[in-house]
């Protein structure tokens, strides 16, 4: 078993996908709570309840977490793991009520496949009941369903990526990450050798979206955006849990490139599960090398999709 999210107790990973539309959901459940941060680096992202998540807001905890599809349409995924989660009598307590909180984050997905059909309230509650503790899924499935990367010559010429998960233990710590990589730049390992880029229309070849920029006759495009979420046992309250968002963005920073640009709406979750007493630099740090580590799966995980073909399958030929 590959170490993934789900190695912190107390966490499911749930995923539901339309491989005809291509897009999807996925789901993190943390039905007992946790505490939690968030911190978005892109300029064009699409959220719901982040705002509850910044310090000295009232709730402590979160019950789930939604990365989806579908753009601004997918949001609509956490209204089902509300439902779900209300349905197991998990949220915070308001007089004879329980409101889960379930913040979300979405990618925009709209280009490949049927971009008419975008996840949804049964798609995210579909989801939840298939959320488990085992293996995370990886690969061109949930909110990695439709995630492409290197699109600086349109989606006919880009590369399919997918959501990876990936885990750091140092002694007792343990620190883990979950990433759908739907990015508007490159995929690069932790040696800086290039695994995913836009294919030349005129040879077919990866190239190097920065260098194409900084060329002549090119710009950017819009609908991108890489998700991810970061747990760890450590005992951490949110201000300190906000710092490993901000350096487990690095993470991305080191393995996407360009990133964090007016065209991508990179956001990262952070989870706070368990009573071991740690260093916020040192958990910063594993979950940079854990998001760096999860992208790179990401795209190597990918199954080739709607005509888009995956790293895996450019390396047969």
């Amino acid at each position: 078993m590959a170490p993934g999210l789900t190695d912190i107790e107390g966490i499911k990973v749930g995923t539901a996908s339309n491989t005809e539309a291509a897009t999807g959901v996925t789901v993190v459940l943390v039905e007992e709570g946790a505490r939690a941060a968030v911190e978005v680096r892109g300029s064009a992202p699409g959220t719901r309840e982040t705002d509850l998540l910044q310090p000295g807001c009232l709730v402590e905890e979160i019950q789930g977490l939604v990365l989806a599809g579908g753009s601004a349409f997918g949001l609509d995924a956490a209204a089902g793991v509300m439902e779900y989660l209300e349905k197991c009598d998990r949220g915070f307590s308001v007089d004879r009520f329980k409101i889960p909180i379930v913040p979300a984050a979405v990618l925009f997905d709209l280009l490949i496949g049927d971009g008419q059909i975008r996840p949804g309230k049964e798609m995210g509650f579909d989801a939840c009941k298939k959320a488990s503790a085992g293996p995370v899924p990886e690969g061109s499935v949930g909110a990695g369903c439709g995630a492409t990367v290197g699109k600086i010559h349109g989606m006919e010429f880009a590369i399919k990526s997918g959501q990876g998960s990936y885990a750091l233990k140092k002694e007792d710590l343990i620190v883990a990450a979950l990433v759908a990589v739907n990015a508007f730049g490159d995929v690069y390992d932790h040696r800086g050798r290039l695994l995913a880029g836009p294919r030349s229309p005129e040879t077919g070849m990866m190239e190097n979206t920065v260098d194409l920029l900084l060329g002549a006759n090119h710009g950017g495009c819009a609908g991108n955006t890489t998700l991810g979420v970061v747990a760890t046992n450590a005992n951490l309250d949110r201000p300190s849990l906000q710092k490993v968002c901000q350096l487990a963005h690095n993470g991305l920073a080191r393995s996407i490139w360009p990133v964090h640009t007016m065209w991508d709406g990179d956001t990262i979750f952070a989870l706070s599960r368990g009573d071991l007493h740690a260093d916020v630099n040192i958990v910063g740090l594993m979950a940079a090398e854990a998001v760096a580590g999860a992208v790179k799966r990401a795209v190597l995980s990918a199954s080739s999709l709607c005509g888009i073909p995956a790293v895996s399958d450019l390396d047969k030929k």
